[in-house]
Protein backbone atom coordinates (compact mmCIF):
# COMPACT_ATOMS: atom_id res chain seq x y z
CA UNK A 1 0.00 0.00 0.00
CA UNK A 2 1.02 3.63 -0.51
CA UNK A 3 2.27 5.62 2.40
CA UNK A 4 1.11 8.91 1.41
CA UNK A 5 3.46 11.87 2.75
CA UNK A 6 1.37 13.31 5.48
CA UNK A 7 1.51 9.64 7.34
CA UNK A 8 5.48 9.48 6.61
CA UNK A 9 5.57 12.48 8.69
CA UNK A 10 4.01 11.05 11.15
CA UNK A 11 6.05 7.44 11.70
CA UNK A 12 9.02 9.51 11.29
CA UNK A 13 7.62 11.95 14.49
CA UNK A 14 6.92 9.03 16.36
CA UNK A 15 10.00 6.76 15.66
CA UNK A 16 11.76 10.48 17.00
CA UNK A 17 9.13 10.02 20.14
CA UNK A 18 10.82 6.86 20.70
CA UNK A 19 13.76 7.35 20.95
CA UNK A 20 13.34 10.26 23.00
CA UNK A 21 10.63 9.17 25.90
CA UNK A 22 11.68 5.54 26.00
CA UNK A 23 14.73 3.28 27.28
CA UNK A 24 15.46 0.28 25.25
CA UNK A 25 14.11 -3.04 26.84
CA UNK A 26 18.01 -4.63 28.86
CA UNK A 27 19.45 -6.87 26.97
CA UNK A 28 20.52 -8.43 30.35
CA UNK A 29 16.46 -9.76 31.18
CA UNK A 30 16.33 -11.44 27.64
CA UNK A 31 16.63 -14.53 29.69
CA UNK A 32 13.94 -14.02 32.34
CA UNK A 33 10.78 -16.40 32.35
CA UNK A 34 7.30 -14.61 31.43
CA UNK A 35 3.72 -15.01 30.97
CA UNK A 36 1.98 -12.90 27.85
CA UNK A 37 -1.68 -13.43 28.80
CA UNK A 38 -3.86 -12.92 25.66
CA UNK A 39 -7.13 -11.30 25.78
CA UNK A 40 -7.88 -13.33 22.11
CA UNK A 41 -6.07 -15.51 19.61
CA UNK A 42 -3.89 -13.03 17.72
CA UNK A 43 -3.24 -9.93 20.17
CA UNK A 44 -0.12 -12.09 21.53
CA UNK A 45 1.40 -11.70 18.02
CA UNK A 46 0.40 -8.86 17.40
CA UNK A 47 1.38 -6.63 20.66
CA UNK A 48 4.56 -8.77 21.57
CA UNK A 49 5.35 -11.21 19.05
CA UNK A 50 8.70 -9.57 18.07
CA UNK A 51 9.80 -9.67 22.09
CA UNK A 52 8.53 -13.46 22.89
CA UNK A 53 11.12 -14.36 19.33
CA UNK A 54 13.76 -12.43 21.01
CA UNK A 55 13.07 -13.59 24.43
CA UNK A 56 12.65 -17.27 23.37
CA UNK A 57 16.43 -16.92 21.24
CA UNK A 58 17.98 -16.27 24.26
CA UNK A 59 16.61 -19.21 26.17
CA UNK A 60 13.97 -17.48 28.21
CA UNK A 61 10.95 -19.47 29.54
CA UNK A 62 7.97 -18.21 27.87
CA UNK A 63 3.98 -19.35 28.39
CA UNK A 64 0.74 -17.98 26.49
CA UNK A 65 -2.01 -17.38 28.00
CA UNK A 66 -5.48 -16.45 26.31
CA UNK A 67 -8.02 -15.56 27.97
CA UNK A 68 -11.12 -16.04 25.95
CA UNK A 69 -11.87 -17.95 23.40
CA UNK A 70 -12.46 -15.54 20.21
CA UNK A 71 -15.64 -17.43 19.03
CA UNK A 72 -17.70 -14.37 18.51
CA UNK A 73 -15.00 -12.25 15.68
CA UNK A 74 -17.55 -13.43 13.23
CA UNK A 75 -20.15 -14.77 14.60
CA UNK A 76 -22.66 -13.59 12.09
CA UNK A 77 -20.48 -15.98 9.17
CA UNK A 78 -19.74 -18.93 11.25
CA UNK A 79 -20.90 -20.93 14.22
CA UNK A 80 -19.31 -19.59 17.54
CA UNK A 81 -18.35 -23.28 18.05
CA UNK A 82 -16.86 -24.46 15.22
CA UNK A 83 -14.69 -20.67 14.92
CA UNK A 84 -13.74 -21.24 18.74
CA UNK A 85 -12.36 -24.67 17.53
CA UNK A 86 -10.67 -22.78 14.61
CA UNK A 87 -9.30 -20.17 16.47
CA UNK A 88 -7.91 -22.84 19.01
CA UNK A 89 -5.79 -24.47 16.51
CA UNK A 90 -4.68 -21.44 15.33
CA UNK A 91 -3.58 -20.26 18.84
CA UNK A 92 -1.05 -23.09 18.76
CA UNK A 93 -0.11 -22.62 15.63
CA UNK A 94 0.92 -19.27 15.73
CA UNK A 95 2.64 -20.08 18.99
CA UNK A 96 4.66 -22.77 17.33
CA UNK A 97 5.67 -20.32 14.89
CA UNK A 98 6.96 -17.85 18.03
CA UNK A 99 9.06 -20.76 19.44
CA UNK A 100 6.35 -21.83 21.90
CA UNK A 101 6.11 -25.55 22.88
CA UNK A 102 2.02 -26.39 22.81
CA UNK A 103 2.20 -27.61 26.58
CA UNK A 104 3.27 -24.05 27.57
CA UNK A 105 0.04 -22.91 25.88
CA UNK A 106 -2.83 -22.25 28.21
CA UNK A 107 -6.47 -21.64 26.75
CA UNK A 108 -8.99 -20.86 29.54
CA UNK A 109 -11.53 -20.30 27.20
CA UNK A 110 -13.89 -17.63 29.11
CA UNK A 111 -16.79 -16.74 26.62
CA UNK A 112 -15.33 -14.03 23.90
CA UNK A 113 -16.98 -10.86 24.66
CA UNK A 114 -17.98 -11.39 28.44
CA UNK A 115 -14.54 -11.76 30.21
CA UNK A 116 -15.80 -8.89 32.70
CA UNK A 117 -18.85 -11.11 33.52
CA UNK A 118 -16.38 -13.85 34.40
CA UNK A 119 -13.60 -11.63 36.77
CA UNK A 120 -14.11 -14.05 39.88
CA UNK A 121 -13.34 -17.67 38.24
CA UNK A 122 -10.63 -15.62 35.82
CA UNK A 123 -9.01 -13.96 38.88
CA UNK A 124 -8.56 -17.42 40.49
CA UNK A 125 -7.51 -19.42 37.63
CA UNK A 126 -4.88 -16.31 36.55
CA UNK A 127 -3.78 -16.70 40.10
CA UNK A 128 -3.43 -20.43 39.97
CA UNK A 129 -1.15 -20.02 36.56
CA UNK A 130 1.04 -17.84 38.48
CA UNK A 131 1.81 -19.21 41.57
CA UNK A 132 2.56 -22.03 39.81
CA UNK A 133 5.28 -20.91 37.15
CA UNK A 134 6.30 -17.56 39.37
CA UNK A 135 7.26 -16.00 36.03
CA UNK A 136 9.60 -12.88 36.06
CA UNK A 137 8.17 -10.57 33.50
CA UNK A 138 4.29 -10.73 32.82
CA UNK A 139 2.83 -8.98 29.85
CA UNK A 140 -0.52 -7.90 29.23
CA UNK A 141 -2.89 -5.58 27.31
CA UNK A 142 -2.29 -1.75 27.95
CA UNK A 143 -4.49 -0.66 30.67
CA UNK A 144 -6.26 2.17 28.30
CA UNK A 145 -7.56 -0.74 25.76
CA UNK A 146 -10.99 -0.05 25.10
CA UNK A 147 -12.64 -3.57 24.31
CA UNK A 148 -13.80 -5.03 27.57
CA UNK A 149 -12.04 -8.03 27.35
CA UNK A 150 -8.92 -6.27 27.06
CA UNK A 151 -9.65 -3.97 29.53
CA UNK A 152 -10.39 -7.05 32.11
CA UNK A 153 -7.45 -8.93 31.15
CA UNK A 154 -5.17 -6.14 32.49
CA UNK A 155 -7.64 -6.02 35.88
CA UNK A 156 -7.55 -9.81 36.74
CA UNK A 157 -4.07 -10.46 36.20
CA UNK A 158 -3.33 -7.07 37.88
CA UNK A 159 -5.58 -8.33 40.82
CA UNK A 160 -4.36 -11.96 40.88
CA UNK A 161 -0.96 -10.44 41.27
CA UNK A 162 -2.06 -8.80 44.28
CA UNK A 163 -4.14 -11.07 46.06
CA UNK A 164 -1.29 -13.00 45.88
CA UNK A 165 0.99 -10.96 46.92
CA UNK A 166 3.21 -11.87 43.85
CA UNK A 167 6.12 -10.07 42.80
CA UNK A 168 7.05 -9.63 39.09
CA UNK A 169 7.77 -6.36 35.85
CA UNK A 170 4.69 -5.36 33.83
CA UNK A 171 5.11 -4.67 30.44
CA UNK A 172 1.45 -3.58 29.21
CA UNK A 173 1.44 -3.73 25.24
CA UNK A 174 -1.31 -1.92 23.28
CA UNK A 175 -3.32 -3.18 20.87
CA UNK A 176 -6.68 -0.64 20.14
CA UNK A 177 -4.70 2.16 21.16
CA UNK A 178 -3.04 2.49 17.36
CA UNK A 179 -6.24 2.49 16.17
CA UNK A 180 -6.97 6.61 16.41
CA UNK A 181 -6.04 9.63 14.70
CA UNK A 182 -3.34 10.63 13.36
CA UNK A 183 -1.61 7.02 13.62
CA UNK A 184 -4.45 5.64 11.72
CA UNK A 185 -7.12 7.25 9.42
CA UNK A 186 -10.67 7.67 10.98
CA UNK A 187 -12.08 6.65 7.31
CA UNK A 188 -13.75 2.77 8.34
CA UNK A 189 -15.36 0.59 6.11
CA UNK A 190 -18.36 1.29 8.26
CA UNK A 191 -20.33 3.98 10.23
CA UNK A 192 -19.87 2.36 13.68
CA UNK A 193 -15.99 1.64 12.93
CA UNK A 194 -15.95 5.51 11.84
CA UNK A 195 -17.34 6.55 15.14
CA UNK A 196 -15.24 4.38 17.27
CA UNK A 197 -12.21 5.33 15.80
CA UNK A 198 -13.22 8.99 16.38
CA UNK A 199 -14.10 8.33 20.42
CA UNK A 200 -11.04 6.47 20.77
CA UNK A 201 -8.73 9.72 19.21
CA UNK A 202 -10.68 12.00 21.44
CA UNK A 203 -9.81 10.02 24.68
CA UNK A 204 -6.99 9.10 23.87
CA UNK A 205 -4.68 12.02 22.34
CA UNK A 206 -1.15 9.89 20.73
CA UNK A 207 0.98 12.43 22.30
CA UNK A 208 -0.25 12.12 25.32
CA UNK A 209 -0.74 8.84 25.40
CA UNK A 210 2.56 7.59 23.80
CA UNK A 211 4.02 9.05 27.31
CA UNK A 212 2.79 5.94 29.32
CA UNK A 213 5.25 3.80 27.23
CA UNK A 214 8.64 3.91 28.91
CA UNK A 215 10.38 0.56 27.13
CA UNK A 216 10.38 -0.66 23.74
CA UNK A 217 12.12 -3.46 22.42
CA UNK A 218 13.75 -3.98 19.04
CA UNK A 219 12.48 -6.16 16.58
CA UNK A 220 13.17 -4.70 12.98
CA UNK A 221 15.07 -8.03 12.16
CA UNK A 222 12.15 -10.64 13.57
CA UNK A 223 9.49 -9.00 10.78
CA UNK A 224 9.34 -12.40 8.84
CA UNK A 225 9.00 -14.18 11.92
CA UNK A 226 6.56 -12.43 13.10
CA UNK A 227 4.48 -12.16 9.84
CA UNK A 228 4.82 -16.13 9.53
CA UNK A 229 3.12 -16.07 13.47
CA UNK A 230 0.81 -13.71 12.40
CA UNK A 231 -0.53 -15.23 9.51
CA UNK A 232 -1.61 -18.53 11.51
CA UNK A 233 -4.51 -16.34 13.06
CA UNK A 234 -5.53 -17.06 9.54
CA UNK A 235 -9.28 -15.94 10.56
CA UNK A 236 -8.32 -13.06 11.61
CA UNK A 237 -5.89 -12.49 8.38
CA UNK A 238 -7.88 -13.76 5.34
CA UNK A 239 -11.69 -14.77 4.91
CA UNK A 240 -12.53 -18.24 5.62
CA UNK A 241 -15.75 -18.18 3.77
CA UNK A 242 -14.99 -16.42 0.06
CA UNK A 243 -17.48 -13.23 -0.61
CA UNK A 244 -18.93 -13.26 2.66
CA UNK A 245 -17.98 -10.19 3.74
CA UNK A 246 -15.50 -11.72 6.24
CA UNK A 247 -13.63 -9.05 7.58
CA UNK A 248 -10.23 -9.19 8.31
CA UNK A 249 -7.31 -7.10 10.13
CA UNK A 250 -6.16 -5.49 7.00
CA UNK A 251 -9.37 -4.01 6.41
CA UNK A 252 -9.61 -2.39 9.91
CA UNK A 253 -8.35 1.63 8.70
CA UNK A 254 -7.34 0.45 5.37
CA UNK A 255 -4.58 -1.73 6.26
CA UNK A 256 -2.91 1.37 8.43
CA UNK A 257 -3.94 -0.40 11.41
CA UNK A 258 -2.00 -3.47 10.90
CA UNK A 259 0.98 -1.47 9.86
CA UNK A 260 1.31 -0.13 13.20
CA UNK A 261 2.77 -3.81 14.51
CA UNK A 262 5.34 -4.63 12.15
CA UNK A 263 7.39 -1.34 13.07
CA UNK A 264 11.12 -2.06 13.97
CA UNK A 265 9.96 -1.36 17.97
CA UNK A 266 7.52 -3.15 20.27
CA UNK A 267 6.59 -0.84 22.82
CA UNK A 268 5.46 -1.33 26.49
CA UNK A 269 4.05 0.54 29.47
CA UNK A 270 6.27 -0.80 32.27
CA UNK A 271 6.26 -1.19 35.96
CA UNK A 272 6.86 -2.97 39.35
CA UNK A 273 4.59 -5.13 41.51
CA UNK A 274 6.41 -5.37 44.62
CA UNK A 275 3.87 -7.80 46.29
CA UNK A 276 3.00 -7.33 49.73
CA UNK A 277 -0.62 -6.95 49.60
CA UNK A 278 -0.58 -3.90 47.54
CA UNK A 279 0.06 -3.21 43.48
CA UNK A 280 2.42 -0.29 43.02
CA UNK A 281 2.32 0.53 39.90
CA UNK A 282 5.39 2.85 39.63
CA UNK A 283 6.97 2.85 36.24
CA UNK A 284 10.86 1.26 36.32
CA UNK A 285 13.37 4.49 36.50
CA UNK A 286 11.24 7.03 36.35
CA UNK A 287 9.76 8.98 39.90
CA UNK A 288 5.83 9.24 40.73
CA UNK A 289 4.61 12.09 42.28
Amino acid sequence: MTVSPSKRLIHKIYQVLIRHTMSDYDDGNLRKSAIVFSPHPDDETLGCGGTILRKKQAGADIKIVFMTDGCLSHAHLIAPAELKAIRAQEAISAAQALGIEPEDVICLEFPDGGLQDQQAKAIQAVAEILLRYQPEEIYIPYYKEYPADHSATNHIVLAALNAYQLEATVYEYPIWFWRHFPITTLAASSRRETLSALKNSVLLGFGLRLRDFQCSVYVGDLLDQKQQALAQHRSQMQPLIPHSGWQTLADVAKGEFLECFFQDYEIFRRYRIAGKGSLHSQPLGMKVS
